[in-house]
């Protein structure tokens, strides 16, 4: 990124960022909280697991966010039957030409939407985690590279099992955090339908709050939120802790503490700071650590929630005091 991307201040992305939620909140309803943790997923860099129920508002909040980030949308089905080439594109011959040309798929976009995940073989999986991990698709031996910024928001439904291909975790390590967002209460759910009706159609339109040049001035300004070492060492203690756990067969890998380093650094440009205190970690432990741990056989018996592993790692790793400033920010 070139000098004029780093010119904004992390107050003006907190600024950004709240316009950006309040947008996509004139459409999703009620869900503020996971609303803030796909944008901070987004903000952070990173893609966003969506895993929860059919008809919660996955794709409407994909589509939303596209909206409201000013960015190229494409949302991609996948099925069993879905091939690699479907996901990167692949080459045609040209009958004017006389010669092979490239076909781009539907990765080559700013918001990939890829609807249900789990459904497509593990071949087709593989060609998405290229995109996601490299920015690149690789076809017929010659590399793409993918436009920044790219962001895949994937959704799963946690309930189907016939006829689907659970993630490995490998790949679920690449997805920076996951987000459910759980039913409606009966207000919230009554709040869809009044706007429905209001609005005398089913499409809900919401104008640009910033573009594509403008993300990625912000996602570079987070690079100027401050980390304290205490706060740092508490990221590290915190994921090393998940390993250490009497319930964990493997625990989290070092990207979950670099996952807990960036979405914190969001949470705090969001709470208007410019920089991080243990509170904005402990927000975000839960779906940065979670879909990163294996349980032991017998948890699963159990149905012991991984969430829950990591609600008592945090009650049990001390945090540093949350009320002095980073000392490499007392200059500021």
């Amino acid at each position: 990124m070139n000098d004029v991307d780093r010119s904004m201040a992390p107050a003006e992305v907190g600024r950004l960022a709240r316009a950006v939620l309040e947008a996509v909140g004139t459409v999703v309803v009620g869900k503020r909280d996971a609303l803030e943790l796909v944008l901070a997923g987004i903000l952070a860099g990173g893609h966003v697991l969506l895993e929860d129920l059919p008809g919660l508002g996955k794709t409407l909040t994909a589509r939303c966010f596209a909206q409201a980030l000013g960015l190229d949308f494409r949302r991609l089905q996948f099925t069993p039957d879905l091939l690699p080439a479907d996901v990167t594109g692949s080459f045609l011959y040209d009958q004017s030409s006389g010669d092979f040309a490239f076909r781009a798929g539907p990765v080559f976009t700013n918001l990939l939407l890829a609807d249900e995940i789990n459904r497509t073989p593990p071949k087709t999986q593989s060609a998405l985690l290229e995109a996601m991990q490299e920015k690149q698709v690789s076809v017929e031996g010659v590399t793409y590279r993918l436009d920044e910024p790219f962001h895949v928001l994937a959704t799963a439904n946690p309930i189907e099992y016939e006829g689907t291909y659970p993630l490995p975790e490998a790949q679920l390590d690449r997805f920076l955090l996951r987000v459910s967002f759980g039913y409606p209460s009966h207000d919230e759910e009554w709040d869809v339908l009044r706007r429905r009706i209001a609005r005398r159609r089913e499409e809900a339109e919401i104008k640009p709050v910033v573009d594509a040049a403008t993300l990625r001035a912000m996602q570079a300004a987070l690079e100027d939120v401050v980390v304290e070492d205490s706060v740092g060492r508490y990221i590290v203690a915190l994921t090393a802790a998940t390993r250490e756990h009497p319930s964990v067969l493997v625990g989290a890998s070092p990207r979950g503490s670099l996952a807990l380093l960036l979405l914190s650094r969001v949470r705090a440009v969001l709470a208007n700071r410019d920089y991080v205190v243990p509170e904005d970690v402990k927000a975000v432990a839960a779906p940065a650590l979670a879909h990163r741990i294996t349980l032991r056989p017998e948890m699963w018996l159990r149905r012991v929630d991984p969430a829950f592993v990591v609600g008592e790692v945090l009650e049990s790793t001390p945090a540093p005091a949350s009320g002095a400033l980073p000392s490499y920010a007392a200059g500021r």
